[in-house]
């Protein structure tokens, strides 16, 4: 029997994905290979079947195209498709209510980190909103030429925070201004929306300085057919542009569903639209619309069928428009009507010619079709009023209004227990919104906020308060927020009003890739024990979580056994221990959990034998088969 295959310990392979998703659709172009690296048998595809299989519509090389280039796009491309050789590291002492929350925080650059949680959270978030830097030629943005030297690069930038993470500042002064801009937001694009559920929605913050160009890339990324709209949101301010140009009080956010049968839902009514429900039975309040149908040419088929008498209160009949021929039309055929009368649905308006009838529609429950000018809701004033609320200093210039993320919420159908993600999250108003939606609707929507620690100015008002980069901030108000929705709704003591910190870093292993002859003798331990001397047990239980694909959020505990800790995630969804020397008894309480993974440490075991002897014992104790122990158990 083999020994227990060891954890890939990279992020998701994106071109592999891409394998995965053309399989499920096309598997007869699939044949298979042998991997030169690994020896294994693997699936590859077989381009002549695919085109076969594509007809006509496959070209090989077009001499002219509508498409969307710019200087950069094919090397962002392929970055999507690079693994990564990195992880997530829990900062305990940063969160809150770390054993029961199921809301993240994650500092260092989204694209890294979206890599990272491929894995976990494929097809899992329902909303991603994100208010990326609007290419003002102040604001950082991520850069990701990984081709650059380092000369290059400190030559191009002159910048890394203090976790080492890469940022500069786009003037306009540089030659690639709209580029590179384009191939930063392009290459995140792609792999948020691998994050996306099938029903789930992305929205995306923009102004006139890129929007033409986002709305391409995101023709391309998520499709057209997949556009649902351009929503325009007042500011309440109005900022001053060229010099010859007009003032902009608007900003726009940009809508795309994942799949083309999407379902946009509606928005709370105002109070205005609530007026003008000025009727009411026992079944409350309601409004009326005539069920005579009025306005354009209808299928001439159906008018038969829509076209009959009614009876009023005094016994006259009421036709649609009168016994003249079907020159008029009923809103539903004669069955439904009946129906409605008998659910006391219909209303008979009388006036000097006579009856007119009308359907009911009440007030519980009714939302409205949101529209693409949002003027309604208090803009950038009342957002940073807002914020001033939980932290007193100005330490944030542009955060989002909470009802703002809320709405795009409601037409998204966000709902229960959904997550919801943004990956610009700056000052954090999305998870304070989330809050709100959770106290307000019951419900427990879960969110994953990421956030690269841009260094605050030292002049600045958050500086001077003791921020030095805006994920302090962004935490700091996520806690304030939490606190302050507890005190609010003391009654919700279920509320989730915690959240999971991680910071991304360098991989929890060392690199052993060179050959033994490349090593001195102090370094060969390294083929034994290749775990980084820094690294925790909680270190190496989330990185392993990442590289299976076990979600961050989920509920954890540990126990001791014969002096070694068991970590157990969900109940069982993950199983691991990573002491040495591990004993029959330790692997027996590992396996009453009814574990679906299962992981251990290489130098949990003295020699390869003990390694192998894990197998006949979760074989006895859980009834697996042998493909069941190679699947399920694991060893870092």
């Amino acid at each position: 029997m083999d020994r227990p295959e060891r954890l890939d310990t990279q992020s998701a392979d994106g071109a592999q994905l891409n394998l995965d998703a053309l399989y499920q659709i096309a598997p007869s172009c699939f044949t298979e290979a042998t991997d030169p690296k690994s020896g294994k048998i693997k699936r590859v595809v077989n381009f002549d079947v695919l085109r076969q299989l594509l007809g006509d519509e496959a070209v090989e090389d077009a001499t002219e195209a509508y498409e969307f280039n710019w200087v950069g796009k094919q090397e962002a491309r392929a970055e999507v498709l690079r693994p990564i050789y990195k992880t997530l590291r829990p900062v305990k002492e940063d969160s809150v209510d770390w054993d029961n929350t199921q809301n993240l925080y994650i500092e260092g650059d989204n694209l890294e980190v979206l890599k990272l949680l491929q894995k976990s959270y494929l097809g899992k978030v329902k909303m991603i909103y994100i208010d990326p830097p609007y290419n003002t030629g102040n604001d950082f943005v991520y850069h990701d030429d990984y081709s650059l030297t380092d000369s290059e690069y400190e030559e191009l930038s002159g910048a890394l925070d203090e976790y080492g993470n890469k940022y500069f500042r786009n003037t306009d002064s540089n030659g690639k201004y709209h580029s590179d801009w384009c191939s930063m937001i392009y290459s995140r694009l792609i792999v948020s929306r691998s994050l996306l559920t099938e029903d789930g929605f992305i929205f995306i913050s923009i102004d006139d300085n890129e929007q033409s160009n986002l709305k391409k890339i995101c023709d391309e990324v998520f499709g057209e057919s997949c556009f649902v709209g351009n929503i325009i949101r007042a500011t309440g301010t109005t900022t001053a542009q060229g010099t010859n140009s007009l003032g902009k009080s608007f900003d726009y956010a940009l809508m795309y569903a994942k799949s083309v049968d999407y379902i946009v839902g509606g928005i709370e009514l105002s109070e205005k639209d609530k007026s003008r429900y000025d009727l009411s039975d026992e079944k409350g309040a309601f409004s009326i619309l005539q069920l005579r149908r009025t306005g354009g040419e209808d299928r001439r088929e159906d008018r038969p069928s829509m076209y009959y008498g009614i009876k009023a209160p005094d016994g006259s009949i009421v036709y649609p428009k009168g016994p003249t021929g079907y020159d008029s039309r009923w809103r539903v055929g004669e069955d439904t009507y009946k129906r409605m009368l008998a659910n006391n649905e219909i209303y008979f308006k009388e006036n000097e010619e006579g009856y007119k009838v009308y359907y009911k529609f009440y007030l519980e429950g009714r939302t409205k079709r949101p529209s693409n000018l949002w003027n309604d809701i208090e803009g950038n004033k009342k957002a940073q009023i807002d914020l001033k609320s939980l932290i007193p200093e100005k330490v944030f210039d542009t955060p989002k209004p909470i009802e703002f993320i809320q709405r795009l919420a409601n037409i998204g159908n966000v709902s229960k227990n959904d997550i919801v993600m943004d990956f610009f999250s700056g000052s954090a108003t999305t998870a304070d919104a989330i809050y709100r939606l959770n106290s307000q609707e019951n419900t427990s929507i879960k969110f994953i906020l990421v956030q690269l620690p841009e260094v605050t100015d030292e002049t600045s008002e958050a500086y001077k308060a003791g921020y030095k980069n805006i994920c302090e901030i962004g935490k700091e108000r996520i806690r304030r927020a939490g606190k302050k929705i507890k005190e609010e709704h003391p009654e919700a003591k279920d509320l989730d009003t915690g959240f999971r910190v991680f910071r991304i870093d360098e991989s929890n292993f060392e690199n052993v890739e060179r050959t033994p002859k490349d090593y001195n003798q102090d370094e060969l331990d390294l083929f034994l024990n290749n775990i980084k001397s820094d690294r925790s047990d909680l270190d190496l239980l989330f990185g392993c979580m990442l590289d299976w694909g076990v979600q961050l959020s989920l509920p954890m505990n540990s126990e001791e056994v014969e002096g070694k800790m068991i970590y157990t995630v969900n109940d069982g969804d993950l199983v691991a221990c990573f002491d040495k020397e591990v004993t029959d008894n330790v692997v027996r309480a590992m396996a009453d959990k009814q574990p679906l993974r299962v992981i251990f440490r290489d130098s949990c075991f003295d020699q390869d034998a003990d390694k192998i002897n894990i197998y006949e014992t979760f074989k006895q104790l859980l009834d697996w088969s042998d493909k069941d122990v190679e699947k399920n158990i694991r060893v870092i």
